[in-house]
């Protein structure tokens, strides 16, 4: 059997914490391309002139964003067992970086990439309004039927409508400061919702102060991982 034959597929669940904030989505995937080589994993190829091991991330989390949701599907040219191989990852894991659960997925499941929908955050902002202000400034913006946004990107601007990407936004506390919000924002081949414009579309004026994201969502006719360790 060639390495880049594949006969099982593990689905990671992990955080990203810490120092991981500042690290890009590349080289996040390095990180972890190396944990799996270090834990002895039989890792599956890409065929090719350049061949990559067969591991990818289900979405980009931006620099700055933490996470305790993201997921990680690696493929292997040969069976491990679950239990012994968190366990092995888990001895090799940098600091801010936690595997939370190791499941198996069907070794034909579609990658996690094309199955994510949505990404829910948890946003913490410095509180410049009252309880009331926030709620106003909400229920305004998802009664829009429309939001046109620009976004300049080096010397390029992109003009698009920001109102599709927002699916829910909720003031989970005003009290006191930093005020919480909580957003769920599509996330798919169609476009990704950035929380940070979501708070610029809420005239907020300062930038957040932790971005936090808690949920990531998979298409509905998805198989599910059944066995986890």
């Amino acid at each position: 059997m060639s390495q880049s034959d594949a006969v099982q597929r593990l689905q990671c669940t992990f955080a990203a914490e810490g120092p991981l904030r500042y690290v890009s989505h590349l080289d996040l995937m390095r990180v972890w391309e190396r944990v799996c080589k270090r834990a002895g994993l039989p890792l599956a190829n890409s065929k090719g002139f350049s061949p990559r091991p067969k591991i990818a991330l289900a979405a980009p989390l931006a620099v700055g964003v933490t996470s305790q949701c993201e997921l990680l599907d690696v493929l292997l040219t040969e069976r491990v067992d679950l239990a012994d191989t968190a366990r092995r990852l888990r001895e090799q894991l940098t600091a801010g970086l936690s595997l939370l659960d190791v499941a198996e997925s069907p070794l034909k499941q579609p990658s996690l990439q094309s199955m994510v929908t949505a990404a829910s955050y948890l946003v913490e902002i410095a509180n410049d309004r009252s309880a009331h202000d926030w709620q106003s400034a909400i229920d305004d913006l998802l009664a829009r039927e429309d939001i046109p946004w620009s976004h300049q990107r080096g010397k390029d601007t992109k003009s698009y409508d920001l109102r599709p990407l927002i699916l829910a936004v909720e003031l989970i506390s005003a009290d006191a400061s930093p005020a919480v919000l909580r957003m769920r924002l599509r996330n798919d081949e169609r476009g990704a919702g950035r929380p940070e414009q979501v708070l610029l579309a809420l005239d907020a004026r300062d930038e957040p102060s932790r971005i936090h994201r808690v949920g990531l969502e998979l298409t509905r006719d998805a198989p599910r991982p059944a066995v986890s360790a």
